[in-house]
């Protein structure tokens, strides 16, 4: 599923040892939003995401299983209606077999084989829903998207065979735009307590499950604090018992996007670059949340440039004890990488990429895998190592279109990117 896990901390098992290994690239030009891509069974690979359609005929979504060694498709769903709403939905592989995607107003389940639709829901609000998590029961859950004066957002949970309701949708006080992430606790007498945290306009929320209902915890920390100074954040990591976040996510190209009804639909479309200026004066946080401890918020400004904005959230990889864990934070509009020592939120190295998209971490090796959309309009992976920020390794993607969609390792010292109009599956040896 998206970011490695419900957690969202994006790490990989293994080794990439991309320092000692020579980078072998292949790329596809589909002419499609590429999302996501996920692993059901070894070796099968799946893509999903929707049509860039911001004018014209109506947009939809879509899932293929693709060859790993062409990356051409070996079976393709139909096009799945998606209330003409144009964002990145969502993919995953459920443990019940199935291949489940969300896109727009829509919610489906498809057959892992041929890709036929099994399911098929529409969901109780008429937006964009981005973020799809499947709960320990096997239900699934996944929210609208609203930026802030839009209204509160709606949570829904659903069975995952026949995609029914299961208990009344919630509906937040606040807006949210970044997606849901979950984590599982052990409270009294050894209980699980499994609990959703949504990022808010104002605040984090976290939810409990409970049976069928999802209710409000008291864990409420106010992240934005000087409205004109900070925009709004992307998706939390759970991680070391902390939840991190970046803020200044809601950019000019998001907020049009959502402004519209359907989202992202015009007869003219605007601007939607993401290297247009920030529509507010603060510079880039990064900031850490004590997750048993509402009032203990962290936060540092790594780069102290105005304007700053992200399209992705951050990563923190967890020290061993007897040393610091490191956060992993950049600045998109006005470039720049950094890693932040989890205890002091210092900042221990800088490095001069932009980046954008989700990455991915090998833990064991101490490698980051992250884009850099350079000065030239090239969209190269780099390897950082998470100790230094040198930079182990650089690959060109063959893409020239830099968005903040997912990286995911096919564990073979392998990673797929997946951007508008291009995927790659780069692999070391």
């Amino acid at each position: 599923m998206e970011c490695g896990g419900n957690r969202r901390q994006k790490t990989a098992t293994g080794r990439l040892d991309a320092s000692s290994g020579t980078a072998t690239v292949t790329t596809v030009h589909n002419g499609r939003w590429n999302v996501m891509a996920i692993e059901r069974n070894t070796g099968q690979w799946y893509v999903g995401g929707t049509m860039a359609a911001f004018t014209g005929p109506p947009p939809f979504g879509w899932v293929q299983r693709i060859d790993i060694d062409t990356l051409q498709p070996l079976a393709t769903s139909p096009e799945l209606p998606c209330g003409e709403h144009v964002w990145c939905g969502a993919i995953l592989a459920h443990a019940g077999g199935s291949i489940m995607s969300v896109n727009g107003s829509y919610l489906h389940r498809l057959d892992p084989d041929d890709l036929s639709v099994l399911a098929e829901r529409r969901l109780p609000v008429d937006r964009s829903h981005n973020g799809l998590l499947a709960l320990a029961d096997g239900t699934l859950i996944t929210k609208d998207l609203r930026l802030e004066g839009q209204g509160g957002t709606t949570i829904t949970r659903l069975s995952p065979d026949d995609l029914e309701l299961v208990g009344e949708p919630l509906v937040l006080p606040e807006g949210s735009m970044g997606r849901i992430a979950g984590d599982l606790t052990l409270g009294e007498a050894d209980t699980a307590i499994e609990h959703i945290y949504v990022p808010g306009t104002e605040h984090l929320w976290r939810l409990v499950v409970d049976g069928d209902r999802l209710v409000v915890d008291d864990w409420r920390p106010r992240y934005r604090t000087a409205r004109g100074d900070q925009g709004l954040a992307w998706d939390a990591c759970l991680s070391d018992g902390a939840c991190w976040i970046m803020d200044c996510g809601d950019i000019q190209s998001v907020r049009s996007i959502h402004a519209t009804e359907p989202n992202g639909r015009w007869n003219q479309p605007p601007d939607l670059s993401w290297r247009r200026s920030a529509p507010w004066s603060g510079p880039q946080r990064l900031l850490r949340i004590n997750l048993n401890d509402a009032n203990d918020v962290r936060e540092v400004a790594p780069f102290g440039i105005a304007g700053g904005g992200i399209i992705a959230p951050p990563v923190h990889v967890p020290g061993d004890g007897s040393s610091p864990g490191t956060a992993i934070a950049w600045d998109s509009i006005n470039g720049g990488l950094a890693g932040i020592d989890d205890r002091t939120m210092e900042p221990i190295w800088h490095l001069e990429v932009r980046p954008s998209m989700q990455p991915i971490v090998f833990p064991e090796s101490g490698e980051l895998v992250i884009n850099d959309f350079t000065d030239d309009g090239t969209d190269d992976l780099v390897v950082v190592s998470v100790a230094t920020g040198s930079v182990l390794d650089r690959v060109d993607t063959g893409s020239r279109i830099a968005n903040g969609m997912f990286l995911s390792a096919g564990g073979h010292r392998d990673i797929w990117y997946c951007s508008t109009l291009a995927l790659s599956h780069v692999t070391w040896s």
